[in-house]
């Protein structure tokens, strides 16, 4: 498996970052990369102090920069823009992509949290 993608695209429109690492394409929303942002905000700077996205359905990327040789630098429309995205980091994220989106899924539902920022959930106990 290649260290880095070979070549990336940026599709606005559709909201997603397609990556291609060794001639197959990943594709990855926008949600997705905001919600697994490696930025201290989103992990925290120790265990179990990072916070959890929600509400990011309609987060969309501005634009990417290319931080030297190690990495990128994605800037949300939501204003987040601190997380370095390593090329392993990004290529983790491609390889794991099901398995972490539904990590993230069983995360928001266990918090009472949702994709959607319109939405509340309300959680009732059984008596």
């Amino acid at each position: 498996m290649a260290d880095k993608p070979t070549k990336i695209h940026l599709h606005r429109q559709s909201k997603r970052l397609e990556l291609i690492i060794d001639d197959v394409s990943y594709s990855l929303s926008a949600e997705y990369l905001r919600v697994h942002s490696p930025s201290a905000e989103v992990r925290g700077h120790g265990p179990g102090q990072g916070t959890l996205p929600f509400g990011k359905i309609n987060v969309g990327i501005n634009s990417l920069r290319a931080m030297g040789n190690y990495g990128l630098r994605i800037d949300f429309n939501d204003s987040h823009n601190s997380g370095i995205y390593t090329w392993s980091y990004l290529v983790d994220l491609c390889l794991n992509r099901d398995k972490n989106w539904q990590t993230y899924l069983d995360k928001l539902h266990r918090e009472g949290k949702h994709r959607d920022p319109d939405t509340r959930v309300i959680q009732f106990t059984p008596q």
